[in-house]
């Protein structure tokens, strides 16, 4: 009901300093379009696409591309999904803004802002493999709801390495976190060896910080705060 997956969209006051963080973690860039009135691009490490927007957009914000949008905005007023904010202008790329029950953000553009690189052709980040992107929710059970009409499948709840629902799909993994774990998104990344990428994030003047989710032992995780967008949590991969 949403459309196609197409970016995780992220504010940023300078973007130059945002693909330079990204490119440091060993992200590239992809080609953009011009559809955006201000400086725009998108980095990937092969699973995951973060807009890097140049203007005060709601942020970070999960992305879909909907054609026709404007007519296809019906069906999610009949399903009780009413959009916060909408522009249909002439000149700019159509648009509408959408909350899930907890108020993060969801986009649904009418088409793509860049073009997309065949599978396989972007190395892996130092950060690891990119697991899913998991968002704070106060009632789990609402946000399935409204997450399902999205094309997500909600799993069984799991414990570690702290309570959370994970949701699969066929172009982006999400789960579930209460925000007393943490009170914000999290790019969640695994590792084969966790440790000896903390020492690789170090050498290359990466900040670590000093906050973790709660449950996650620091022998087994460590956090990486973006300017500007969701910080990255990178996990010890499961054996």
């Amino acid at each position: 009901m949403f459309g196609r997956f197409l970016e995780i969209g992220v504010a940023t006051s300078d973007i130059a300093a945002s693909v330079q963080f990204y490119e440091r973690l060993g992200f590239s860039q992809r080609m953009t379009s011009d559809s955006w009135p201000y400086r725009y691009g998108v980095l990937s490490d092969g699973r995951v696409h973060l807009g890097l927007h140049e203007h005060g957009l709601a942020s970070p914000s999960v992305t879909f591309v909907l054609p026709d949008l404007r007519d296809a905005l019906q069906p999610l007023r009949d399903a009780r999904i009413e959009p916060e904010q909408t522009s249909f202008s002439d000149d700019r790329l159509h648009q509408a803004l959408l909350r899930d029950p907890s108020g993060n953000a969801v986009t649904l553009l009418e088409a793509r802002t860049y073009s997309p690189s065949p599978p396989g052709s972007t190395a892996q980040s130092v950060c690891g493999y990119f697991s899913h992107l998991s968002l704070p929710e106060n009632d789990f059970d609402a946000a399935r709801q409204f997450w399902e009409q999205a094309g997500f499948v909600a799993l069984a709840e799991e414990d570690e390495p702290f309570p959370h629902m994970p949701l699969t799909s066929d172009h982006l993994n999400l789960a579930f976190h209460q925000r007393r774990t943490f009170d914000a998104p999290l790019l969640v990344f695994e590792c084969a060896e966790v440790q000896a990428t903390m020492l690789r994030l170090r050498a290359l003047d990466i900040a670590l910080s000093a906050h973790l989710p709660r449950g996650v032992d620091r022998r087994n995780g460590c956090l990486i705060e973006s300017q500007s967008g969701p910080a990255l949590l990178l996990l010890q991969a499961n054996d």
